[in-house]
């Protein structure tokens, strides 16, 4: 099997424990512990393996688990010969792509996306943003922005054809459910509206006051950004591959911060390079995604799924 596709999870897959298996296993994962801890100056795996409540603080969750897929990436290679030759992730998880595609090292990686995580959350008080997921068949993103053209809401994600995610004013998402309902003719076929465990309104208009900072942050520290391997990660913000330049590769990376994730033109991507599709993370959200363009993605969340996937195929 040539042509490999690995997606990468983002923010809200983590979990405690995430990846120790491989760190007790695998040299090289429990080395790239040790070079994420070394980068960012603090036990990277201690925050990943034990109770730690900042697990679930943006700054911290987006290192941890760009940390923990590359730590997971690397040993499926050491143990297996594990190859892709096609990249994804979501949100976050574009991070871990890039980085695994050679196309930013580890060390910049986690100093950019700690600070990533910094900003998002200062970007809009906690408890006034929020995100919700319309989950509905055939869901028109369009549709959706134009009965919330007058909120303050924006169309974060475009996940599937059967789930758009909007972002913004925590107070009007009651008012957006009400439309969205009526819109998507929500009373004669089914329709769910579902709240977001997260701490600010991601991708969206209130992201942009901190395009400049982040922007600032990838230009100081990822000066080891080596574009040729973009060819082969896919970009939320533009839906096809990266370019393979510097600059629209930088450009794409600020820009996703406020403007809608386009997964599903993602996984269209992947589907028509690669031969397999496999999900490496923590969690395994996007593998339900793929199955609603009748794509097979098969989830390594720990080393046990590793092993049954991949014994005996190296």
């Amino acid at each position: 099997m040539k042509n490999i596709a690995v997606v990468f999870p983002g923010q809200g897959s983590q979990r405690p424990g995430m990846g120790q298996d491989f760190f007790n296993s695998i040299q090289i994962s429990r080395q790239t512990y040790q070079e994420a801890s070394d980068a960012l100056g603090w036990d990277v795996a201690a925050m990943c393996f034990g109770e730690d409540e900042r697990l679930n603080l943006t700054e911290y969750t987006q290192p941890c688990i760009l940390a923990t897929e590359v730590a997971m990436l690397r040993g499926l290679h050491a143990l297996y010969g594990f190859s892709p030759a096609f990249w994804g992730g979501h949100s976050l998880g574009e991070f871990t792509a890039l980085v695994c595609a050679d196309v930013l090292p580890l060390s910049e990686a986690l100093q950019i996306v700690h600070i990533r995580g910094r900003l998002m959350q200062e970007a809009m008080p906690v408890g006034l943003g929020g995100m919700s997921a319309v989950i509905s068949e055939d869901l028109d993103a369009k549709l959706i922005l134009r009965t919330l053209v007058d909120l303050p809401l924006d169309v974060a994600n475009v996940n599937s054809a059967d789930q758009v995610v909007i972002s913004g004013s925590l107070e009007m998402m009651p008012e957006a459910e009400t439309r969205l309902r009526e819109a998507l003719d929500g009373e004669r076929r089914p329709f769910r509206f579902v709240p977001l465990n997260v701490s600010a309104p991601f991708h969206s208009r209130f992201m942009r006051p901190i395009e400049g900072p982040f922007e600032e942050a990838m230009r100081t520290y990822g000066k080891g950004l080596n574009p040729k391997g973009g060819k082969q990660v896919t970009s939320n913000y533009k839906g096809g591959f990266h370019s393979g330049h510097s600059e629209d590769i930088l450009k794409s990376m600020v820009s996703q911060l406020t403007n809608t994730v386009q997964w599903k033109e993602n996984m269209q991507a992947l589907a028509l390079c690669a031969d397999a599709i496999y999900e490496v993370g923590p969690g395994r959200p996007l593998g339900a995604f793929f199955r609603t363009i009748n794509v097979t993605c098969s989830s390594v969340t720990n080393l046990s799924a590793a092993k049954r996937l991949f014994q005996g195929t190296n």
